[in-house]
């Protein structure tokens, strides 16, 4: 497949699982379980995991997702592209009901998201990015899950906002705002006449500045690649940086710890 058939197969896998989630989302019963890092796992995220290898399986390039047996580094130290999936992002939002959700896919190559998918499947919100050509685009899709209208069009595509001195929208919580990410919100309020805190759960914080309504978003708090590597592909692609706190580079994948460094996004 080139790289054109394997964005629009990621695409289907997305609008695929989303569905299979939504299936399980409208029952009382999730099956929740504790994984061993004590978060939560329900059947959607099984059901919506199946629904995604189904469609990756097909490309025979490797696969880094949350709901997979755990790789060695050993194996995958050599690979030069690989999936990295989150077949449902936002777990606790899932069982909250406030739709807050998404399925995450990225096509990572020599540890850089070259094209991501960020379905929400409640809203049906479909996003997706090609790095390398600098588009990124949002579409609805109809109650039933099926692409209304072409996708790709340049009515779609999203960008971020202009520069505005007076106001700076900082994506985070309301209620559970860390001490890392507060001093940030302080050393930046002088340059500022108003700063709003805008807070989304899972994946959606990327989109909210990826689409210009949010201005930055300070991740001090632990993630994991599968949280972050569709975000980062659909934000480098309207020129959006995923800085590290520990390098100042972007941030990588596929590395040996799959835990990500915290993270600043922003122009």
């Amino acid at each position: 497949m080139n790289h054109s058939e394997l964005l629009k197969l990621a695409i289907k896998a997305s609008i695929d699982a989303g569905a299979k989630i939504l299936e399980i989302y409208k029952n009382d019963n999730f099956g929740v379980q504790s994984k061993d890092d004590q978060s939560p796992l329900t059947m959607a995220d099984i059901a919506s995991n199946n629904a995604i290898m189904d469609y990756l399986n097909t490309t025979n390039i490797p696969i880094i997702s949350e709901e997979n047996k755990e790789i060695a580094y050993a194996d995958r130290k050599d690979w030069n592209e690989c999936w990295i999936v989150d077949p449902l992002d936002g777990t606790k939002e899932f069982i909250k009901k406030n739709g807050e959700f998404t399925v995450n896919i990225a096509l990572c190559k020599d540890g850089k998201p070259i094209f991501g998918v960020i379905y929400v499947p409640v809203s049906r919100e479909l996003y997706y990015a090609d790095v390398n050509k600098n588009e990124a685009y949002k579409s609805v899709l109809s109650k039933d899950h099926d692409i209304i209208k072409e996708l790709f069009l340049e009515e779609d595509r999203i960008a971020t906002s202009e520069p505005n001195h007076e106001l700076v929208r900082v994506v985070g919580s309301r209620s559970h705002m860390n001490d890392d990410t507060q001093d940030y919100i302080d050393s930046i309020k002088s340059n500022f006449n108003q700063v709003d805190i805008v807070s989304k759960g899972s994946s959606l914080k990327f989109c909210l500045v990826a689409e210009g309504k949010a201005d930055v978003y300070p991740r001090f708090a632990p993630t994991m690649e599968w949280d972050t590597a569709a975000g980062q592909a659909i934000c480098n692609a309207v020129g959006l940086n995923v800085i590290s706190r520990e390098t100042n580079e972007e941030l990588d994948y596929n590395k040996e710890n799959l835990l990500n460094p915290f993270f600043l996004v922003r122009k």
